[in-house]
């Protein structure tokens, strides 16, 4: 029996909590079913389910460019320290790639999963033993090397 993309997540978030950075990433296209398996684990296991791009977008209306860029680690890590739960869900991060905001993404995740275990929705792909985020030519292209973090993908065999 092939377990369910959601059962992968759940069994990766065990797995997560014996590690530094407690971070699960969920790394698939667009439209493969992610937003849909964090639902099925929130419905199991409780666990908030946080629409980044929505919420942070909210936090920093009144803010100008310069202070989003500088307010955001703060912000995020607001969002998420507020979710009275050790396992947060994270959709929609895309505006974590926003090239005016200067983040690195993936540093982001990881120092929230320090205090938490986080499962991130990553709109990208697995390239051999890298996570990547958009295409070369892309200025929101992000390339990073498969460790410090356990992934979940649609394409790979349970």
């Amino acid at each position: 029996m092939v377990d369910s993309l959601a059962d992968r997540v759940i069994k990766r978030i065990y797995e997560a909590a014996e590690l530094y950075h407690r971070l699960v990433m969920l790394v698939a296209p667009a439209g493969a079913g992610k937003t849909a398996a964090l639902q099925e684990v929130q419905g199991r296991i409780g666990a908030p389910l946080i629409n980044v791009n929505l919420e942070l977008s909210r936090c920093m209306l009144d803010l100008t460019e310069r202070q989003r860029a500088l307010q955001l680690p703060r912000l995020l890590g607001k969002i998420v320290g507020e979710a009275v739960s050790d396992v947060v869900l994270l959709d929609n991060v895309e505006i974590l790639f926003d090239v005016s905001l200067k983040q690195d993404p993936l540093r982001l995740l990881q120092g929230l999963s320090r205090n938490k275990t986080v499962v991130a929705a990553w709109s990208g792909s697995i390239d051999g033993e890298y996570m990547v985020y958009a295409t070369p030519d892309h200025p929101e292209y992000k390339r990073y090397p498969l460790r410090d973090f356990l992934v979940v993908n649609p394409e790979a065999v349970a």
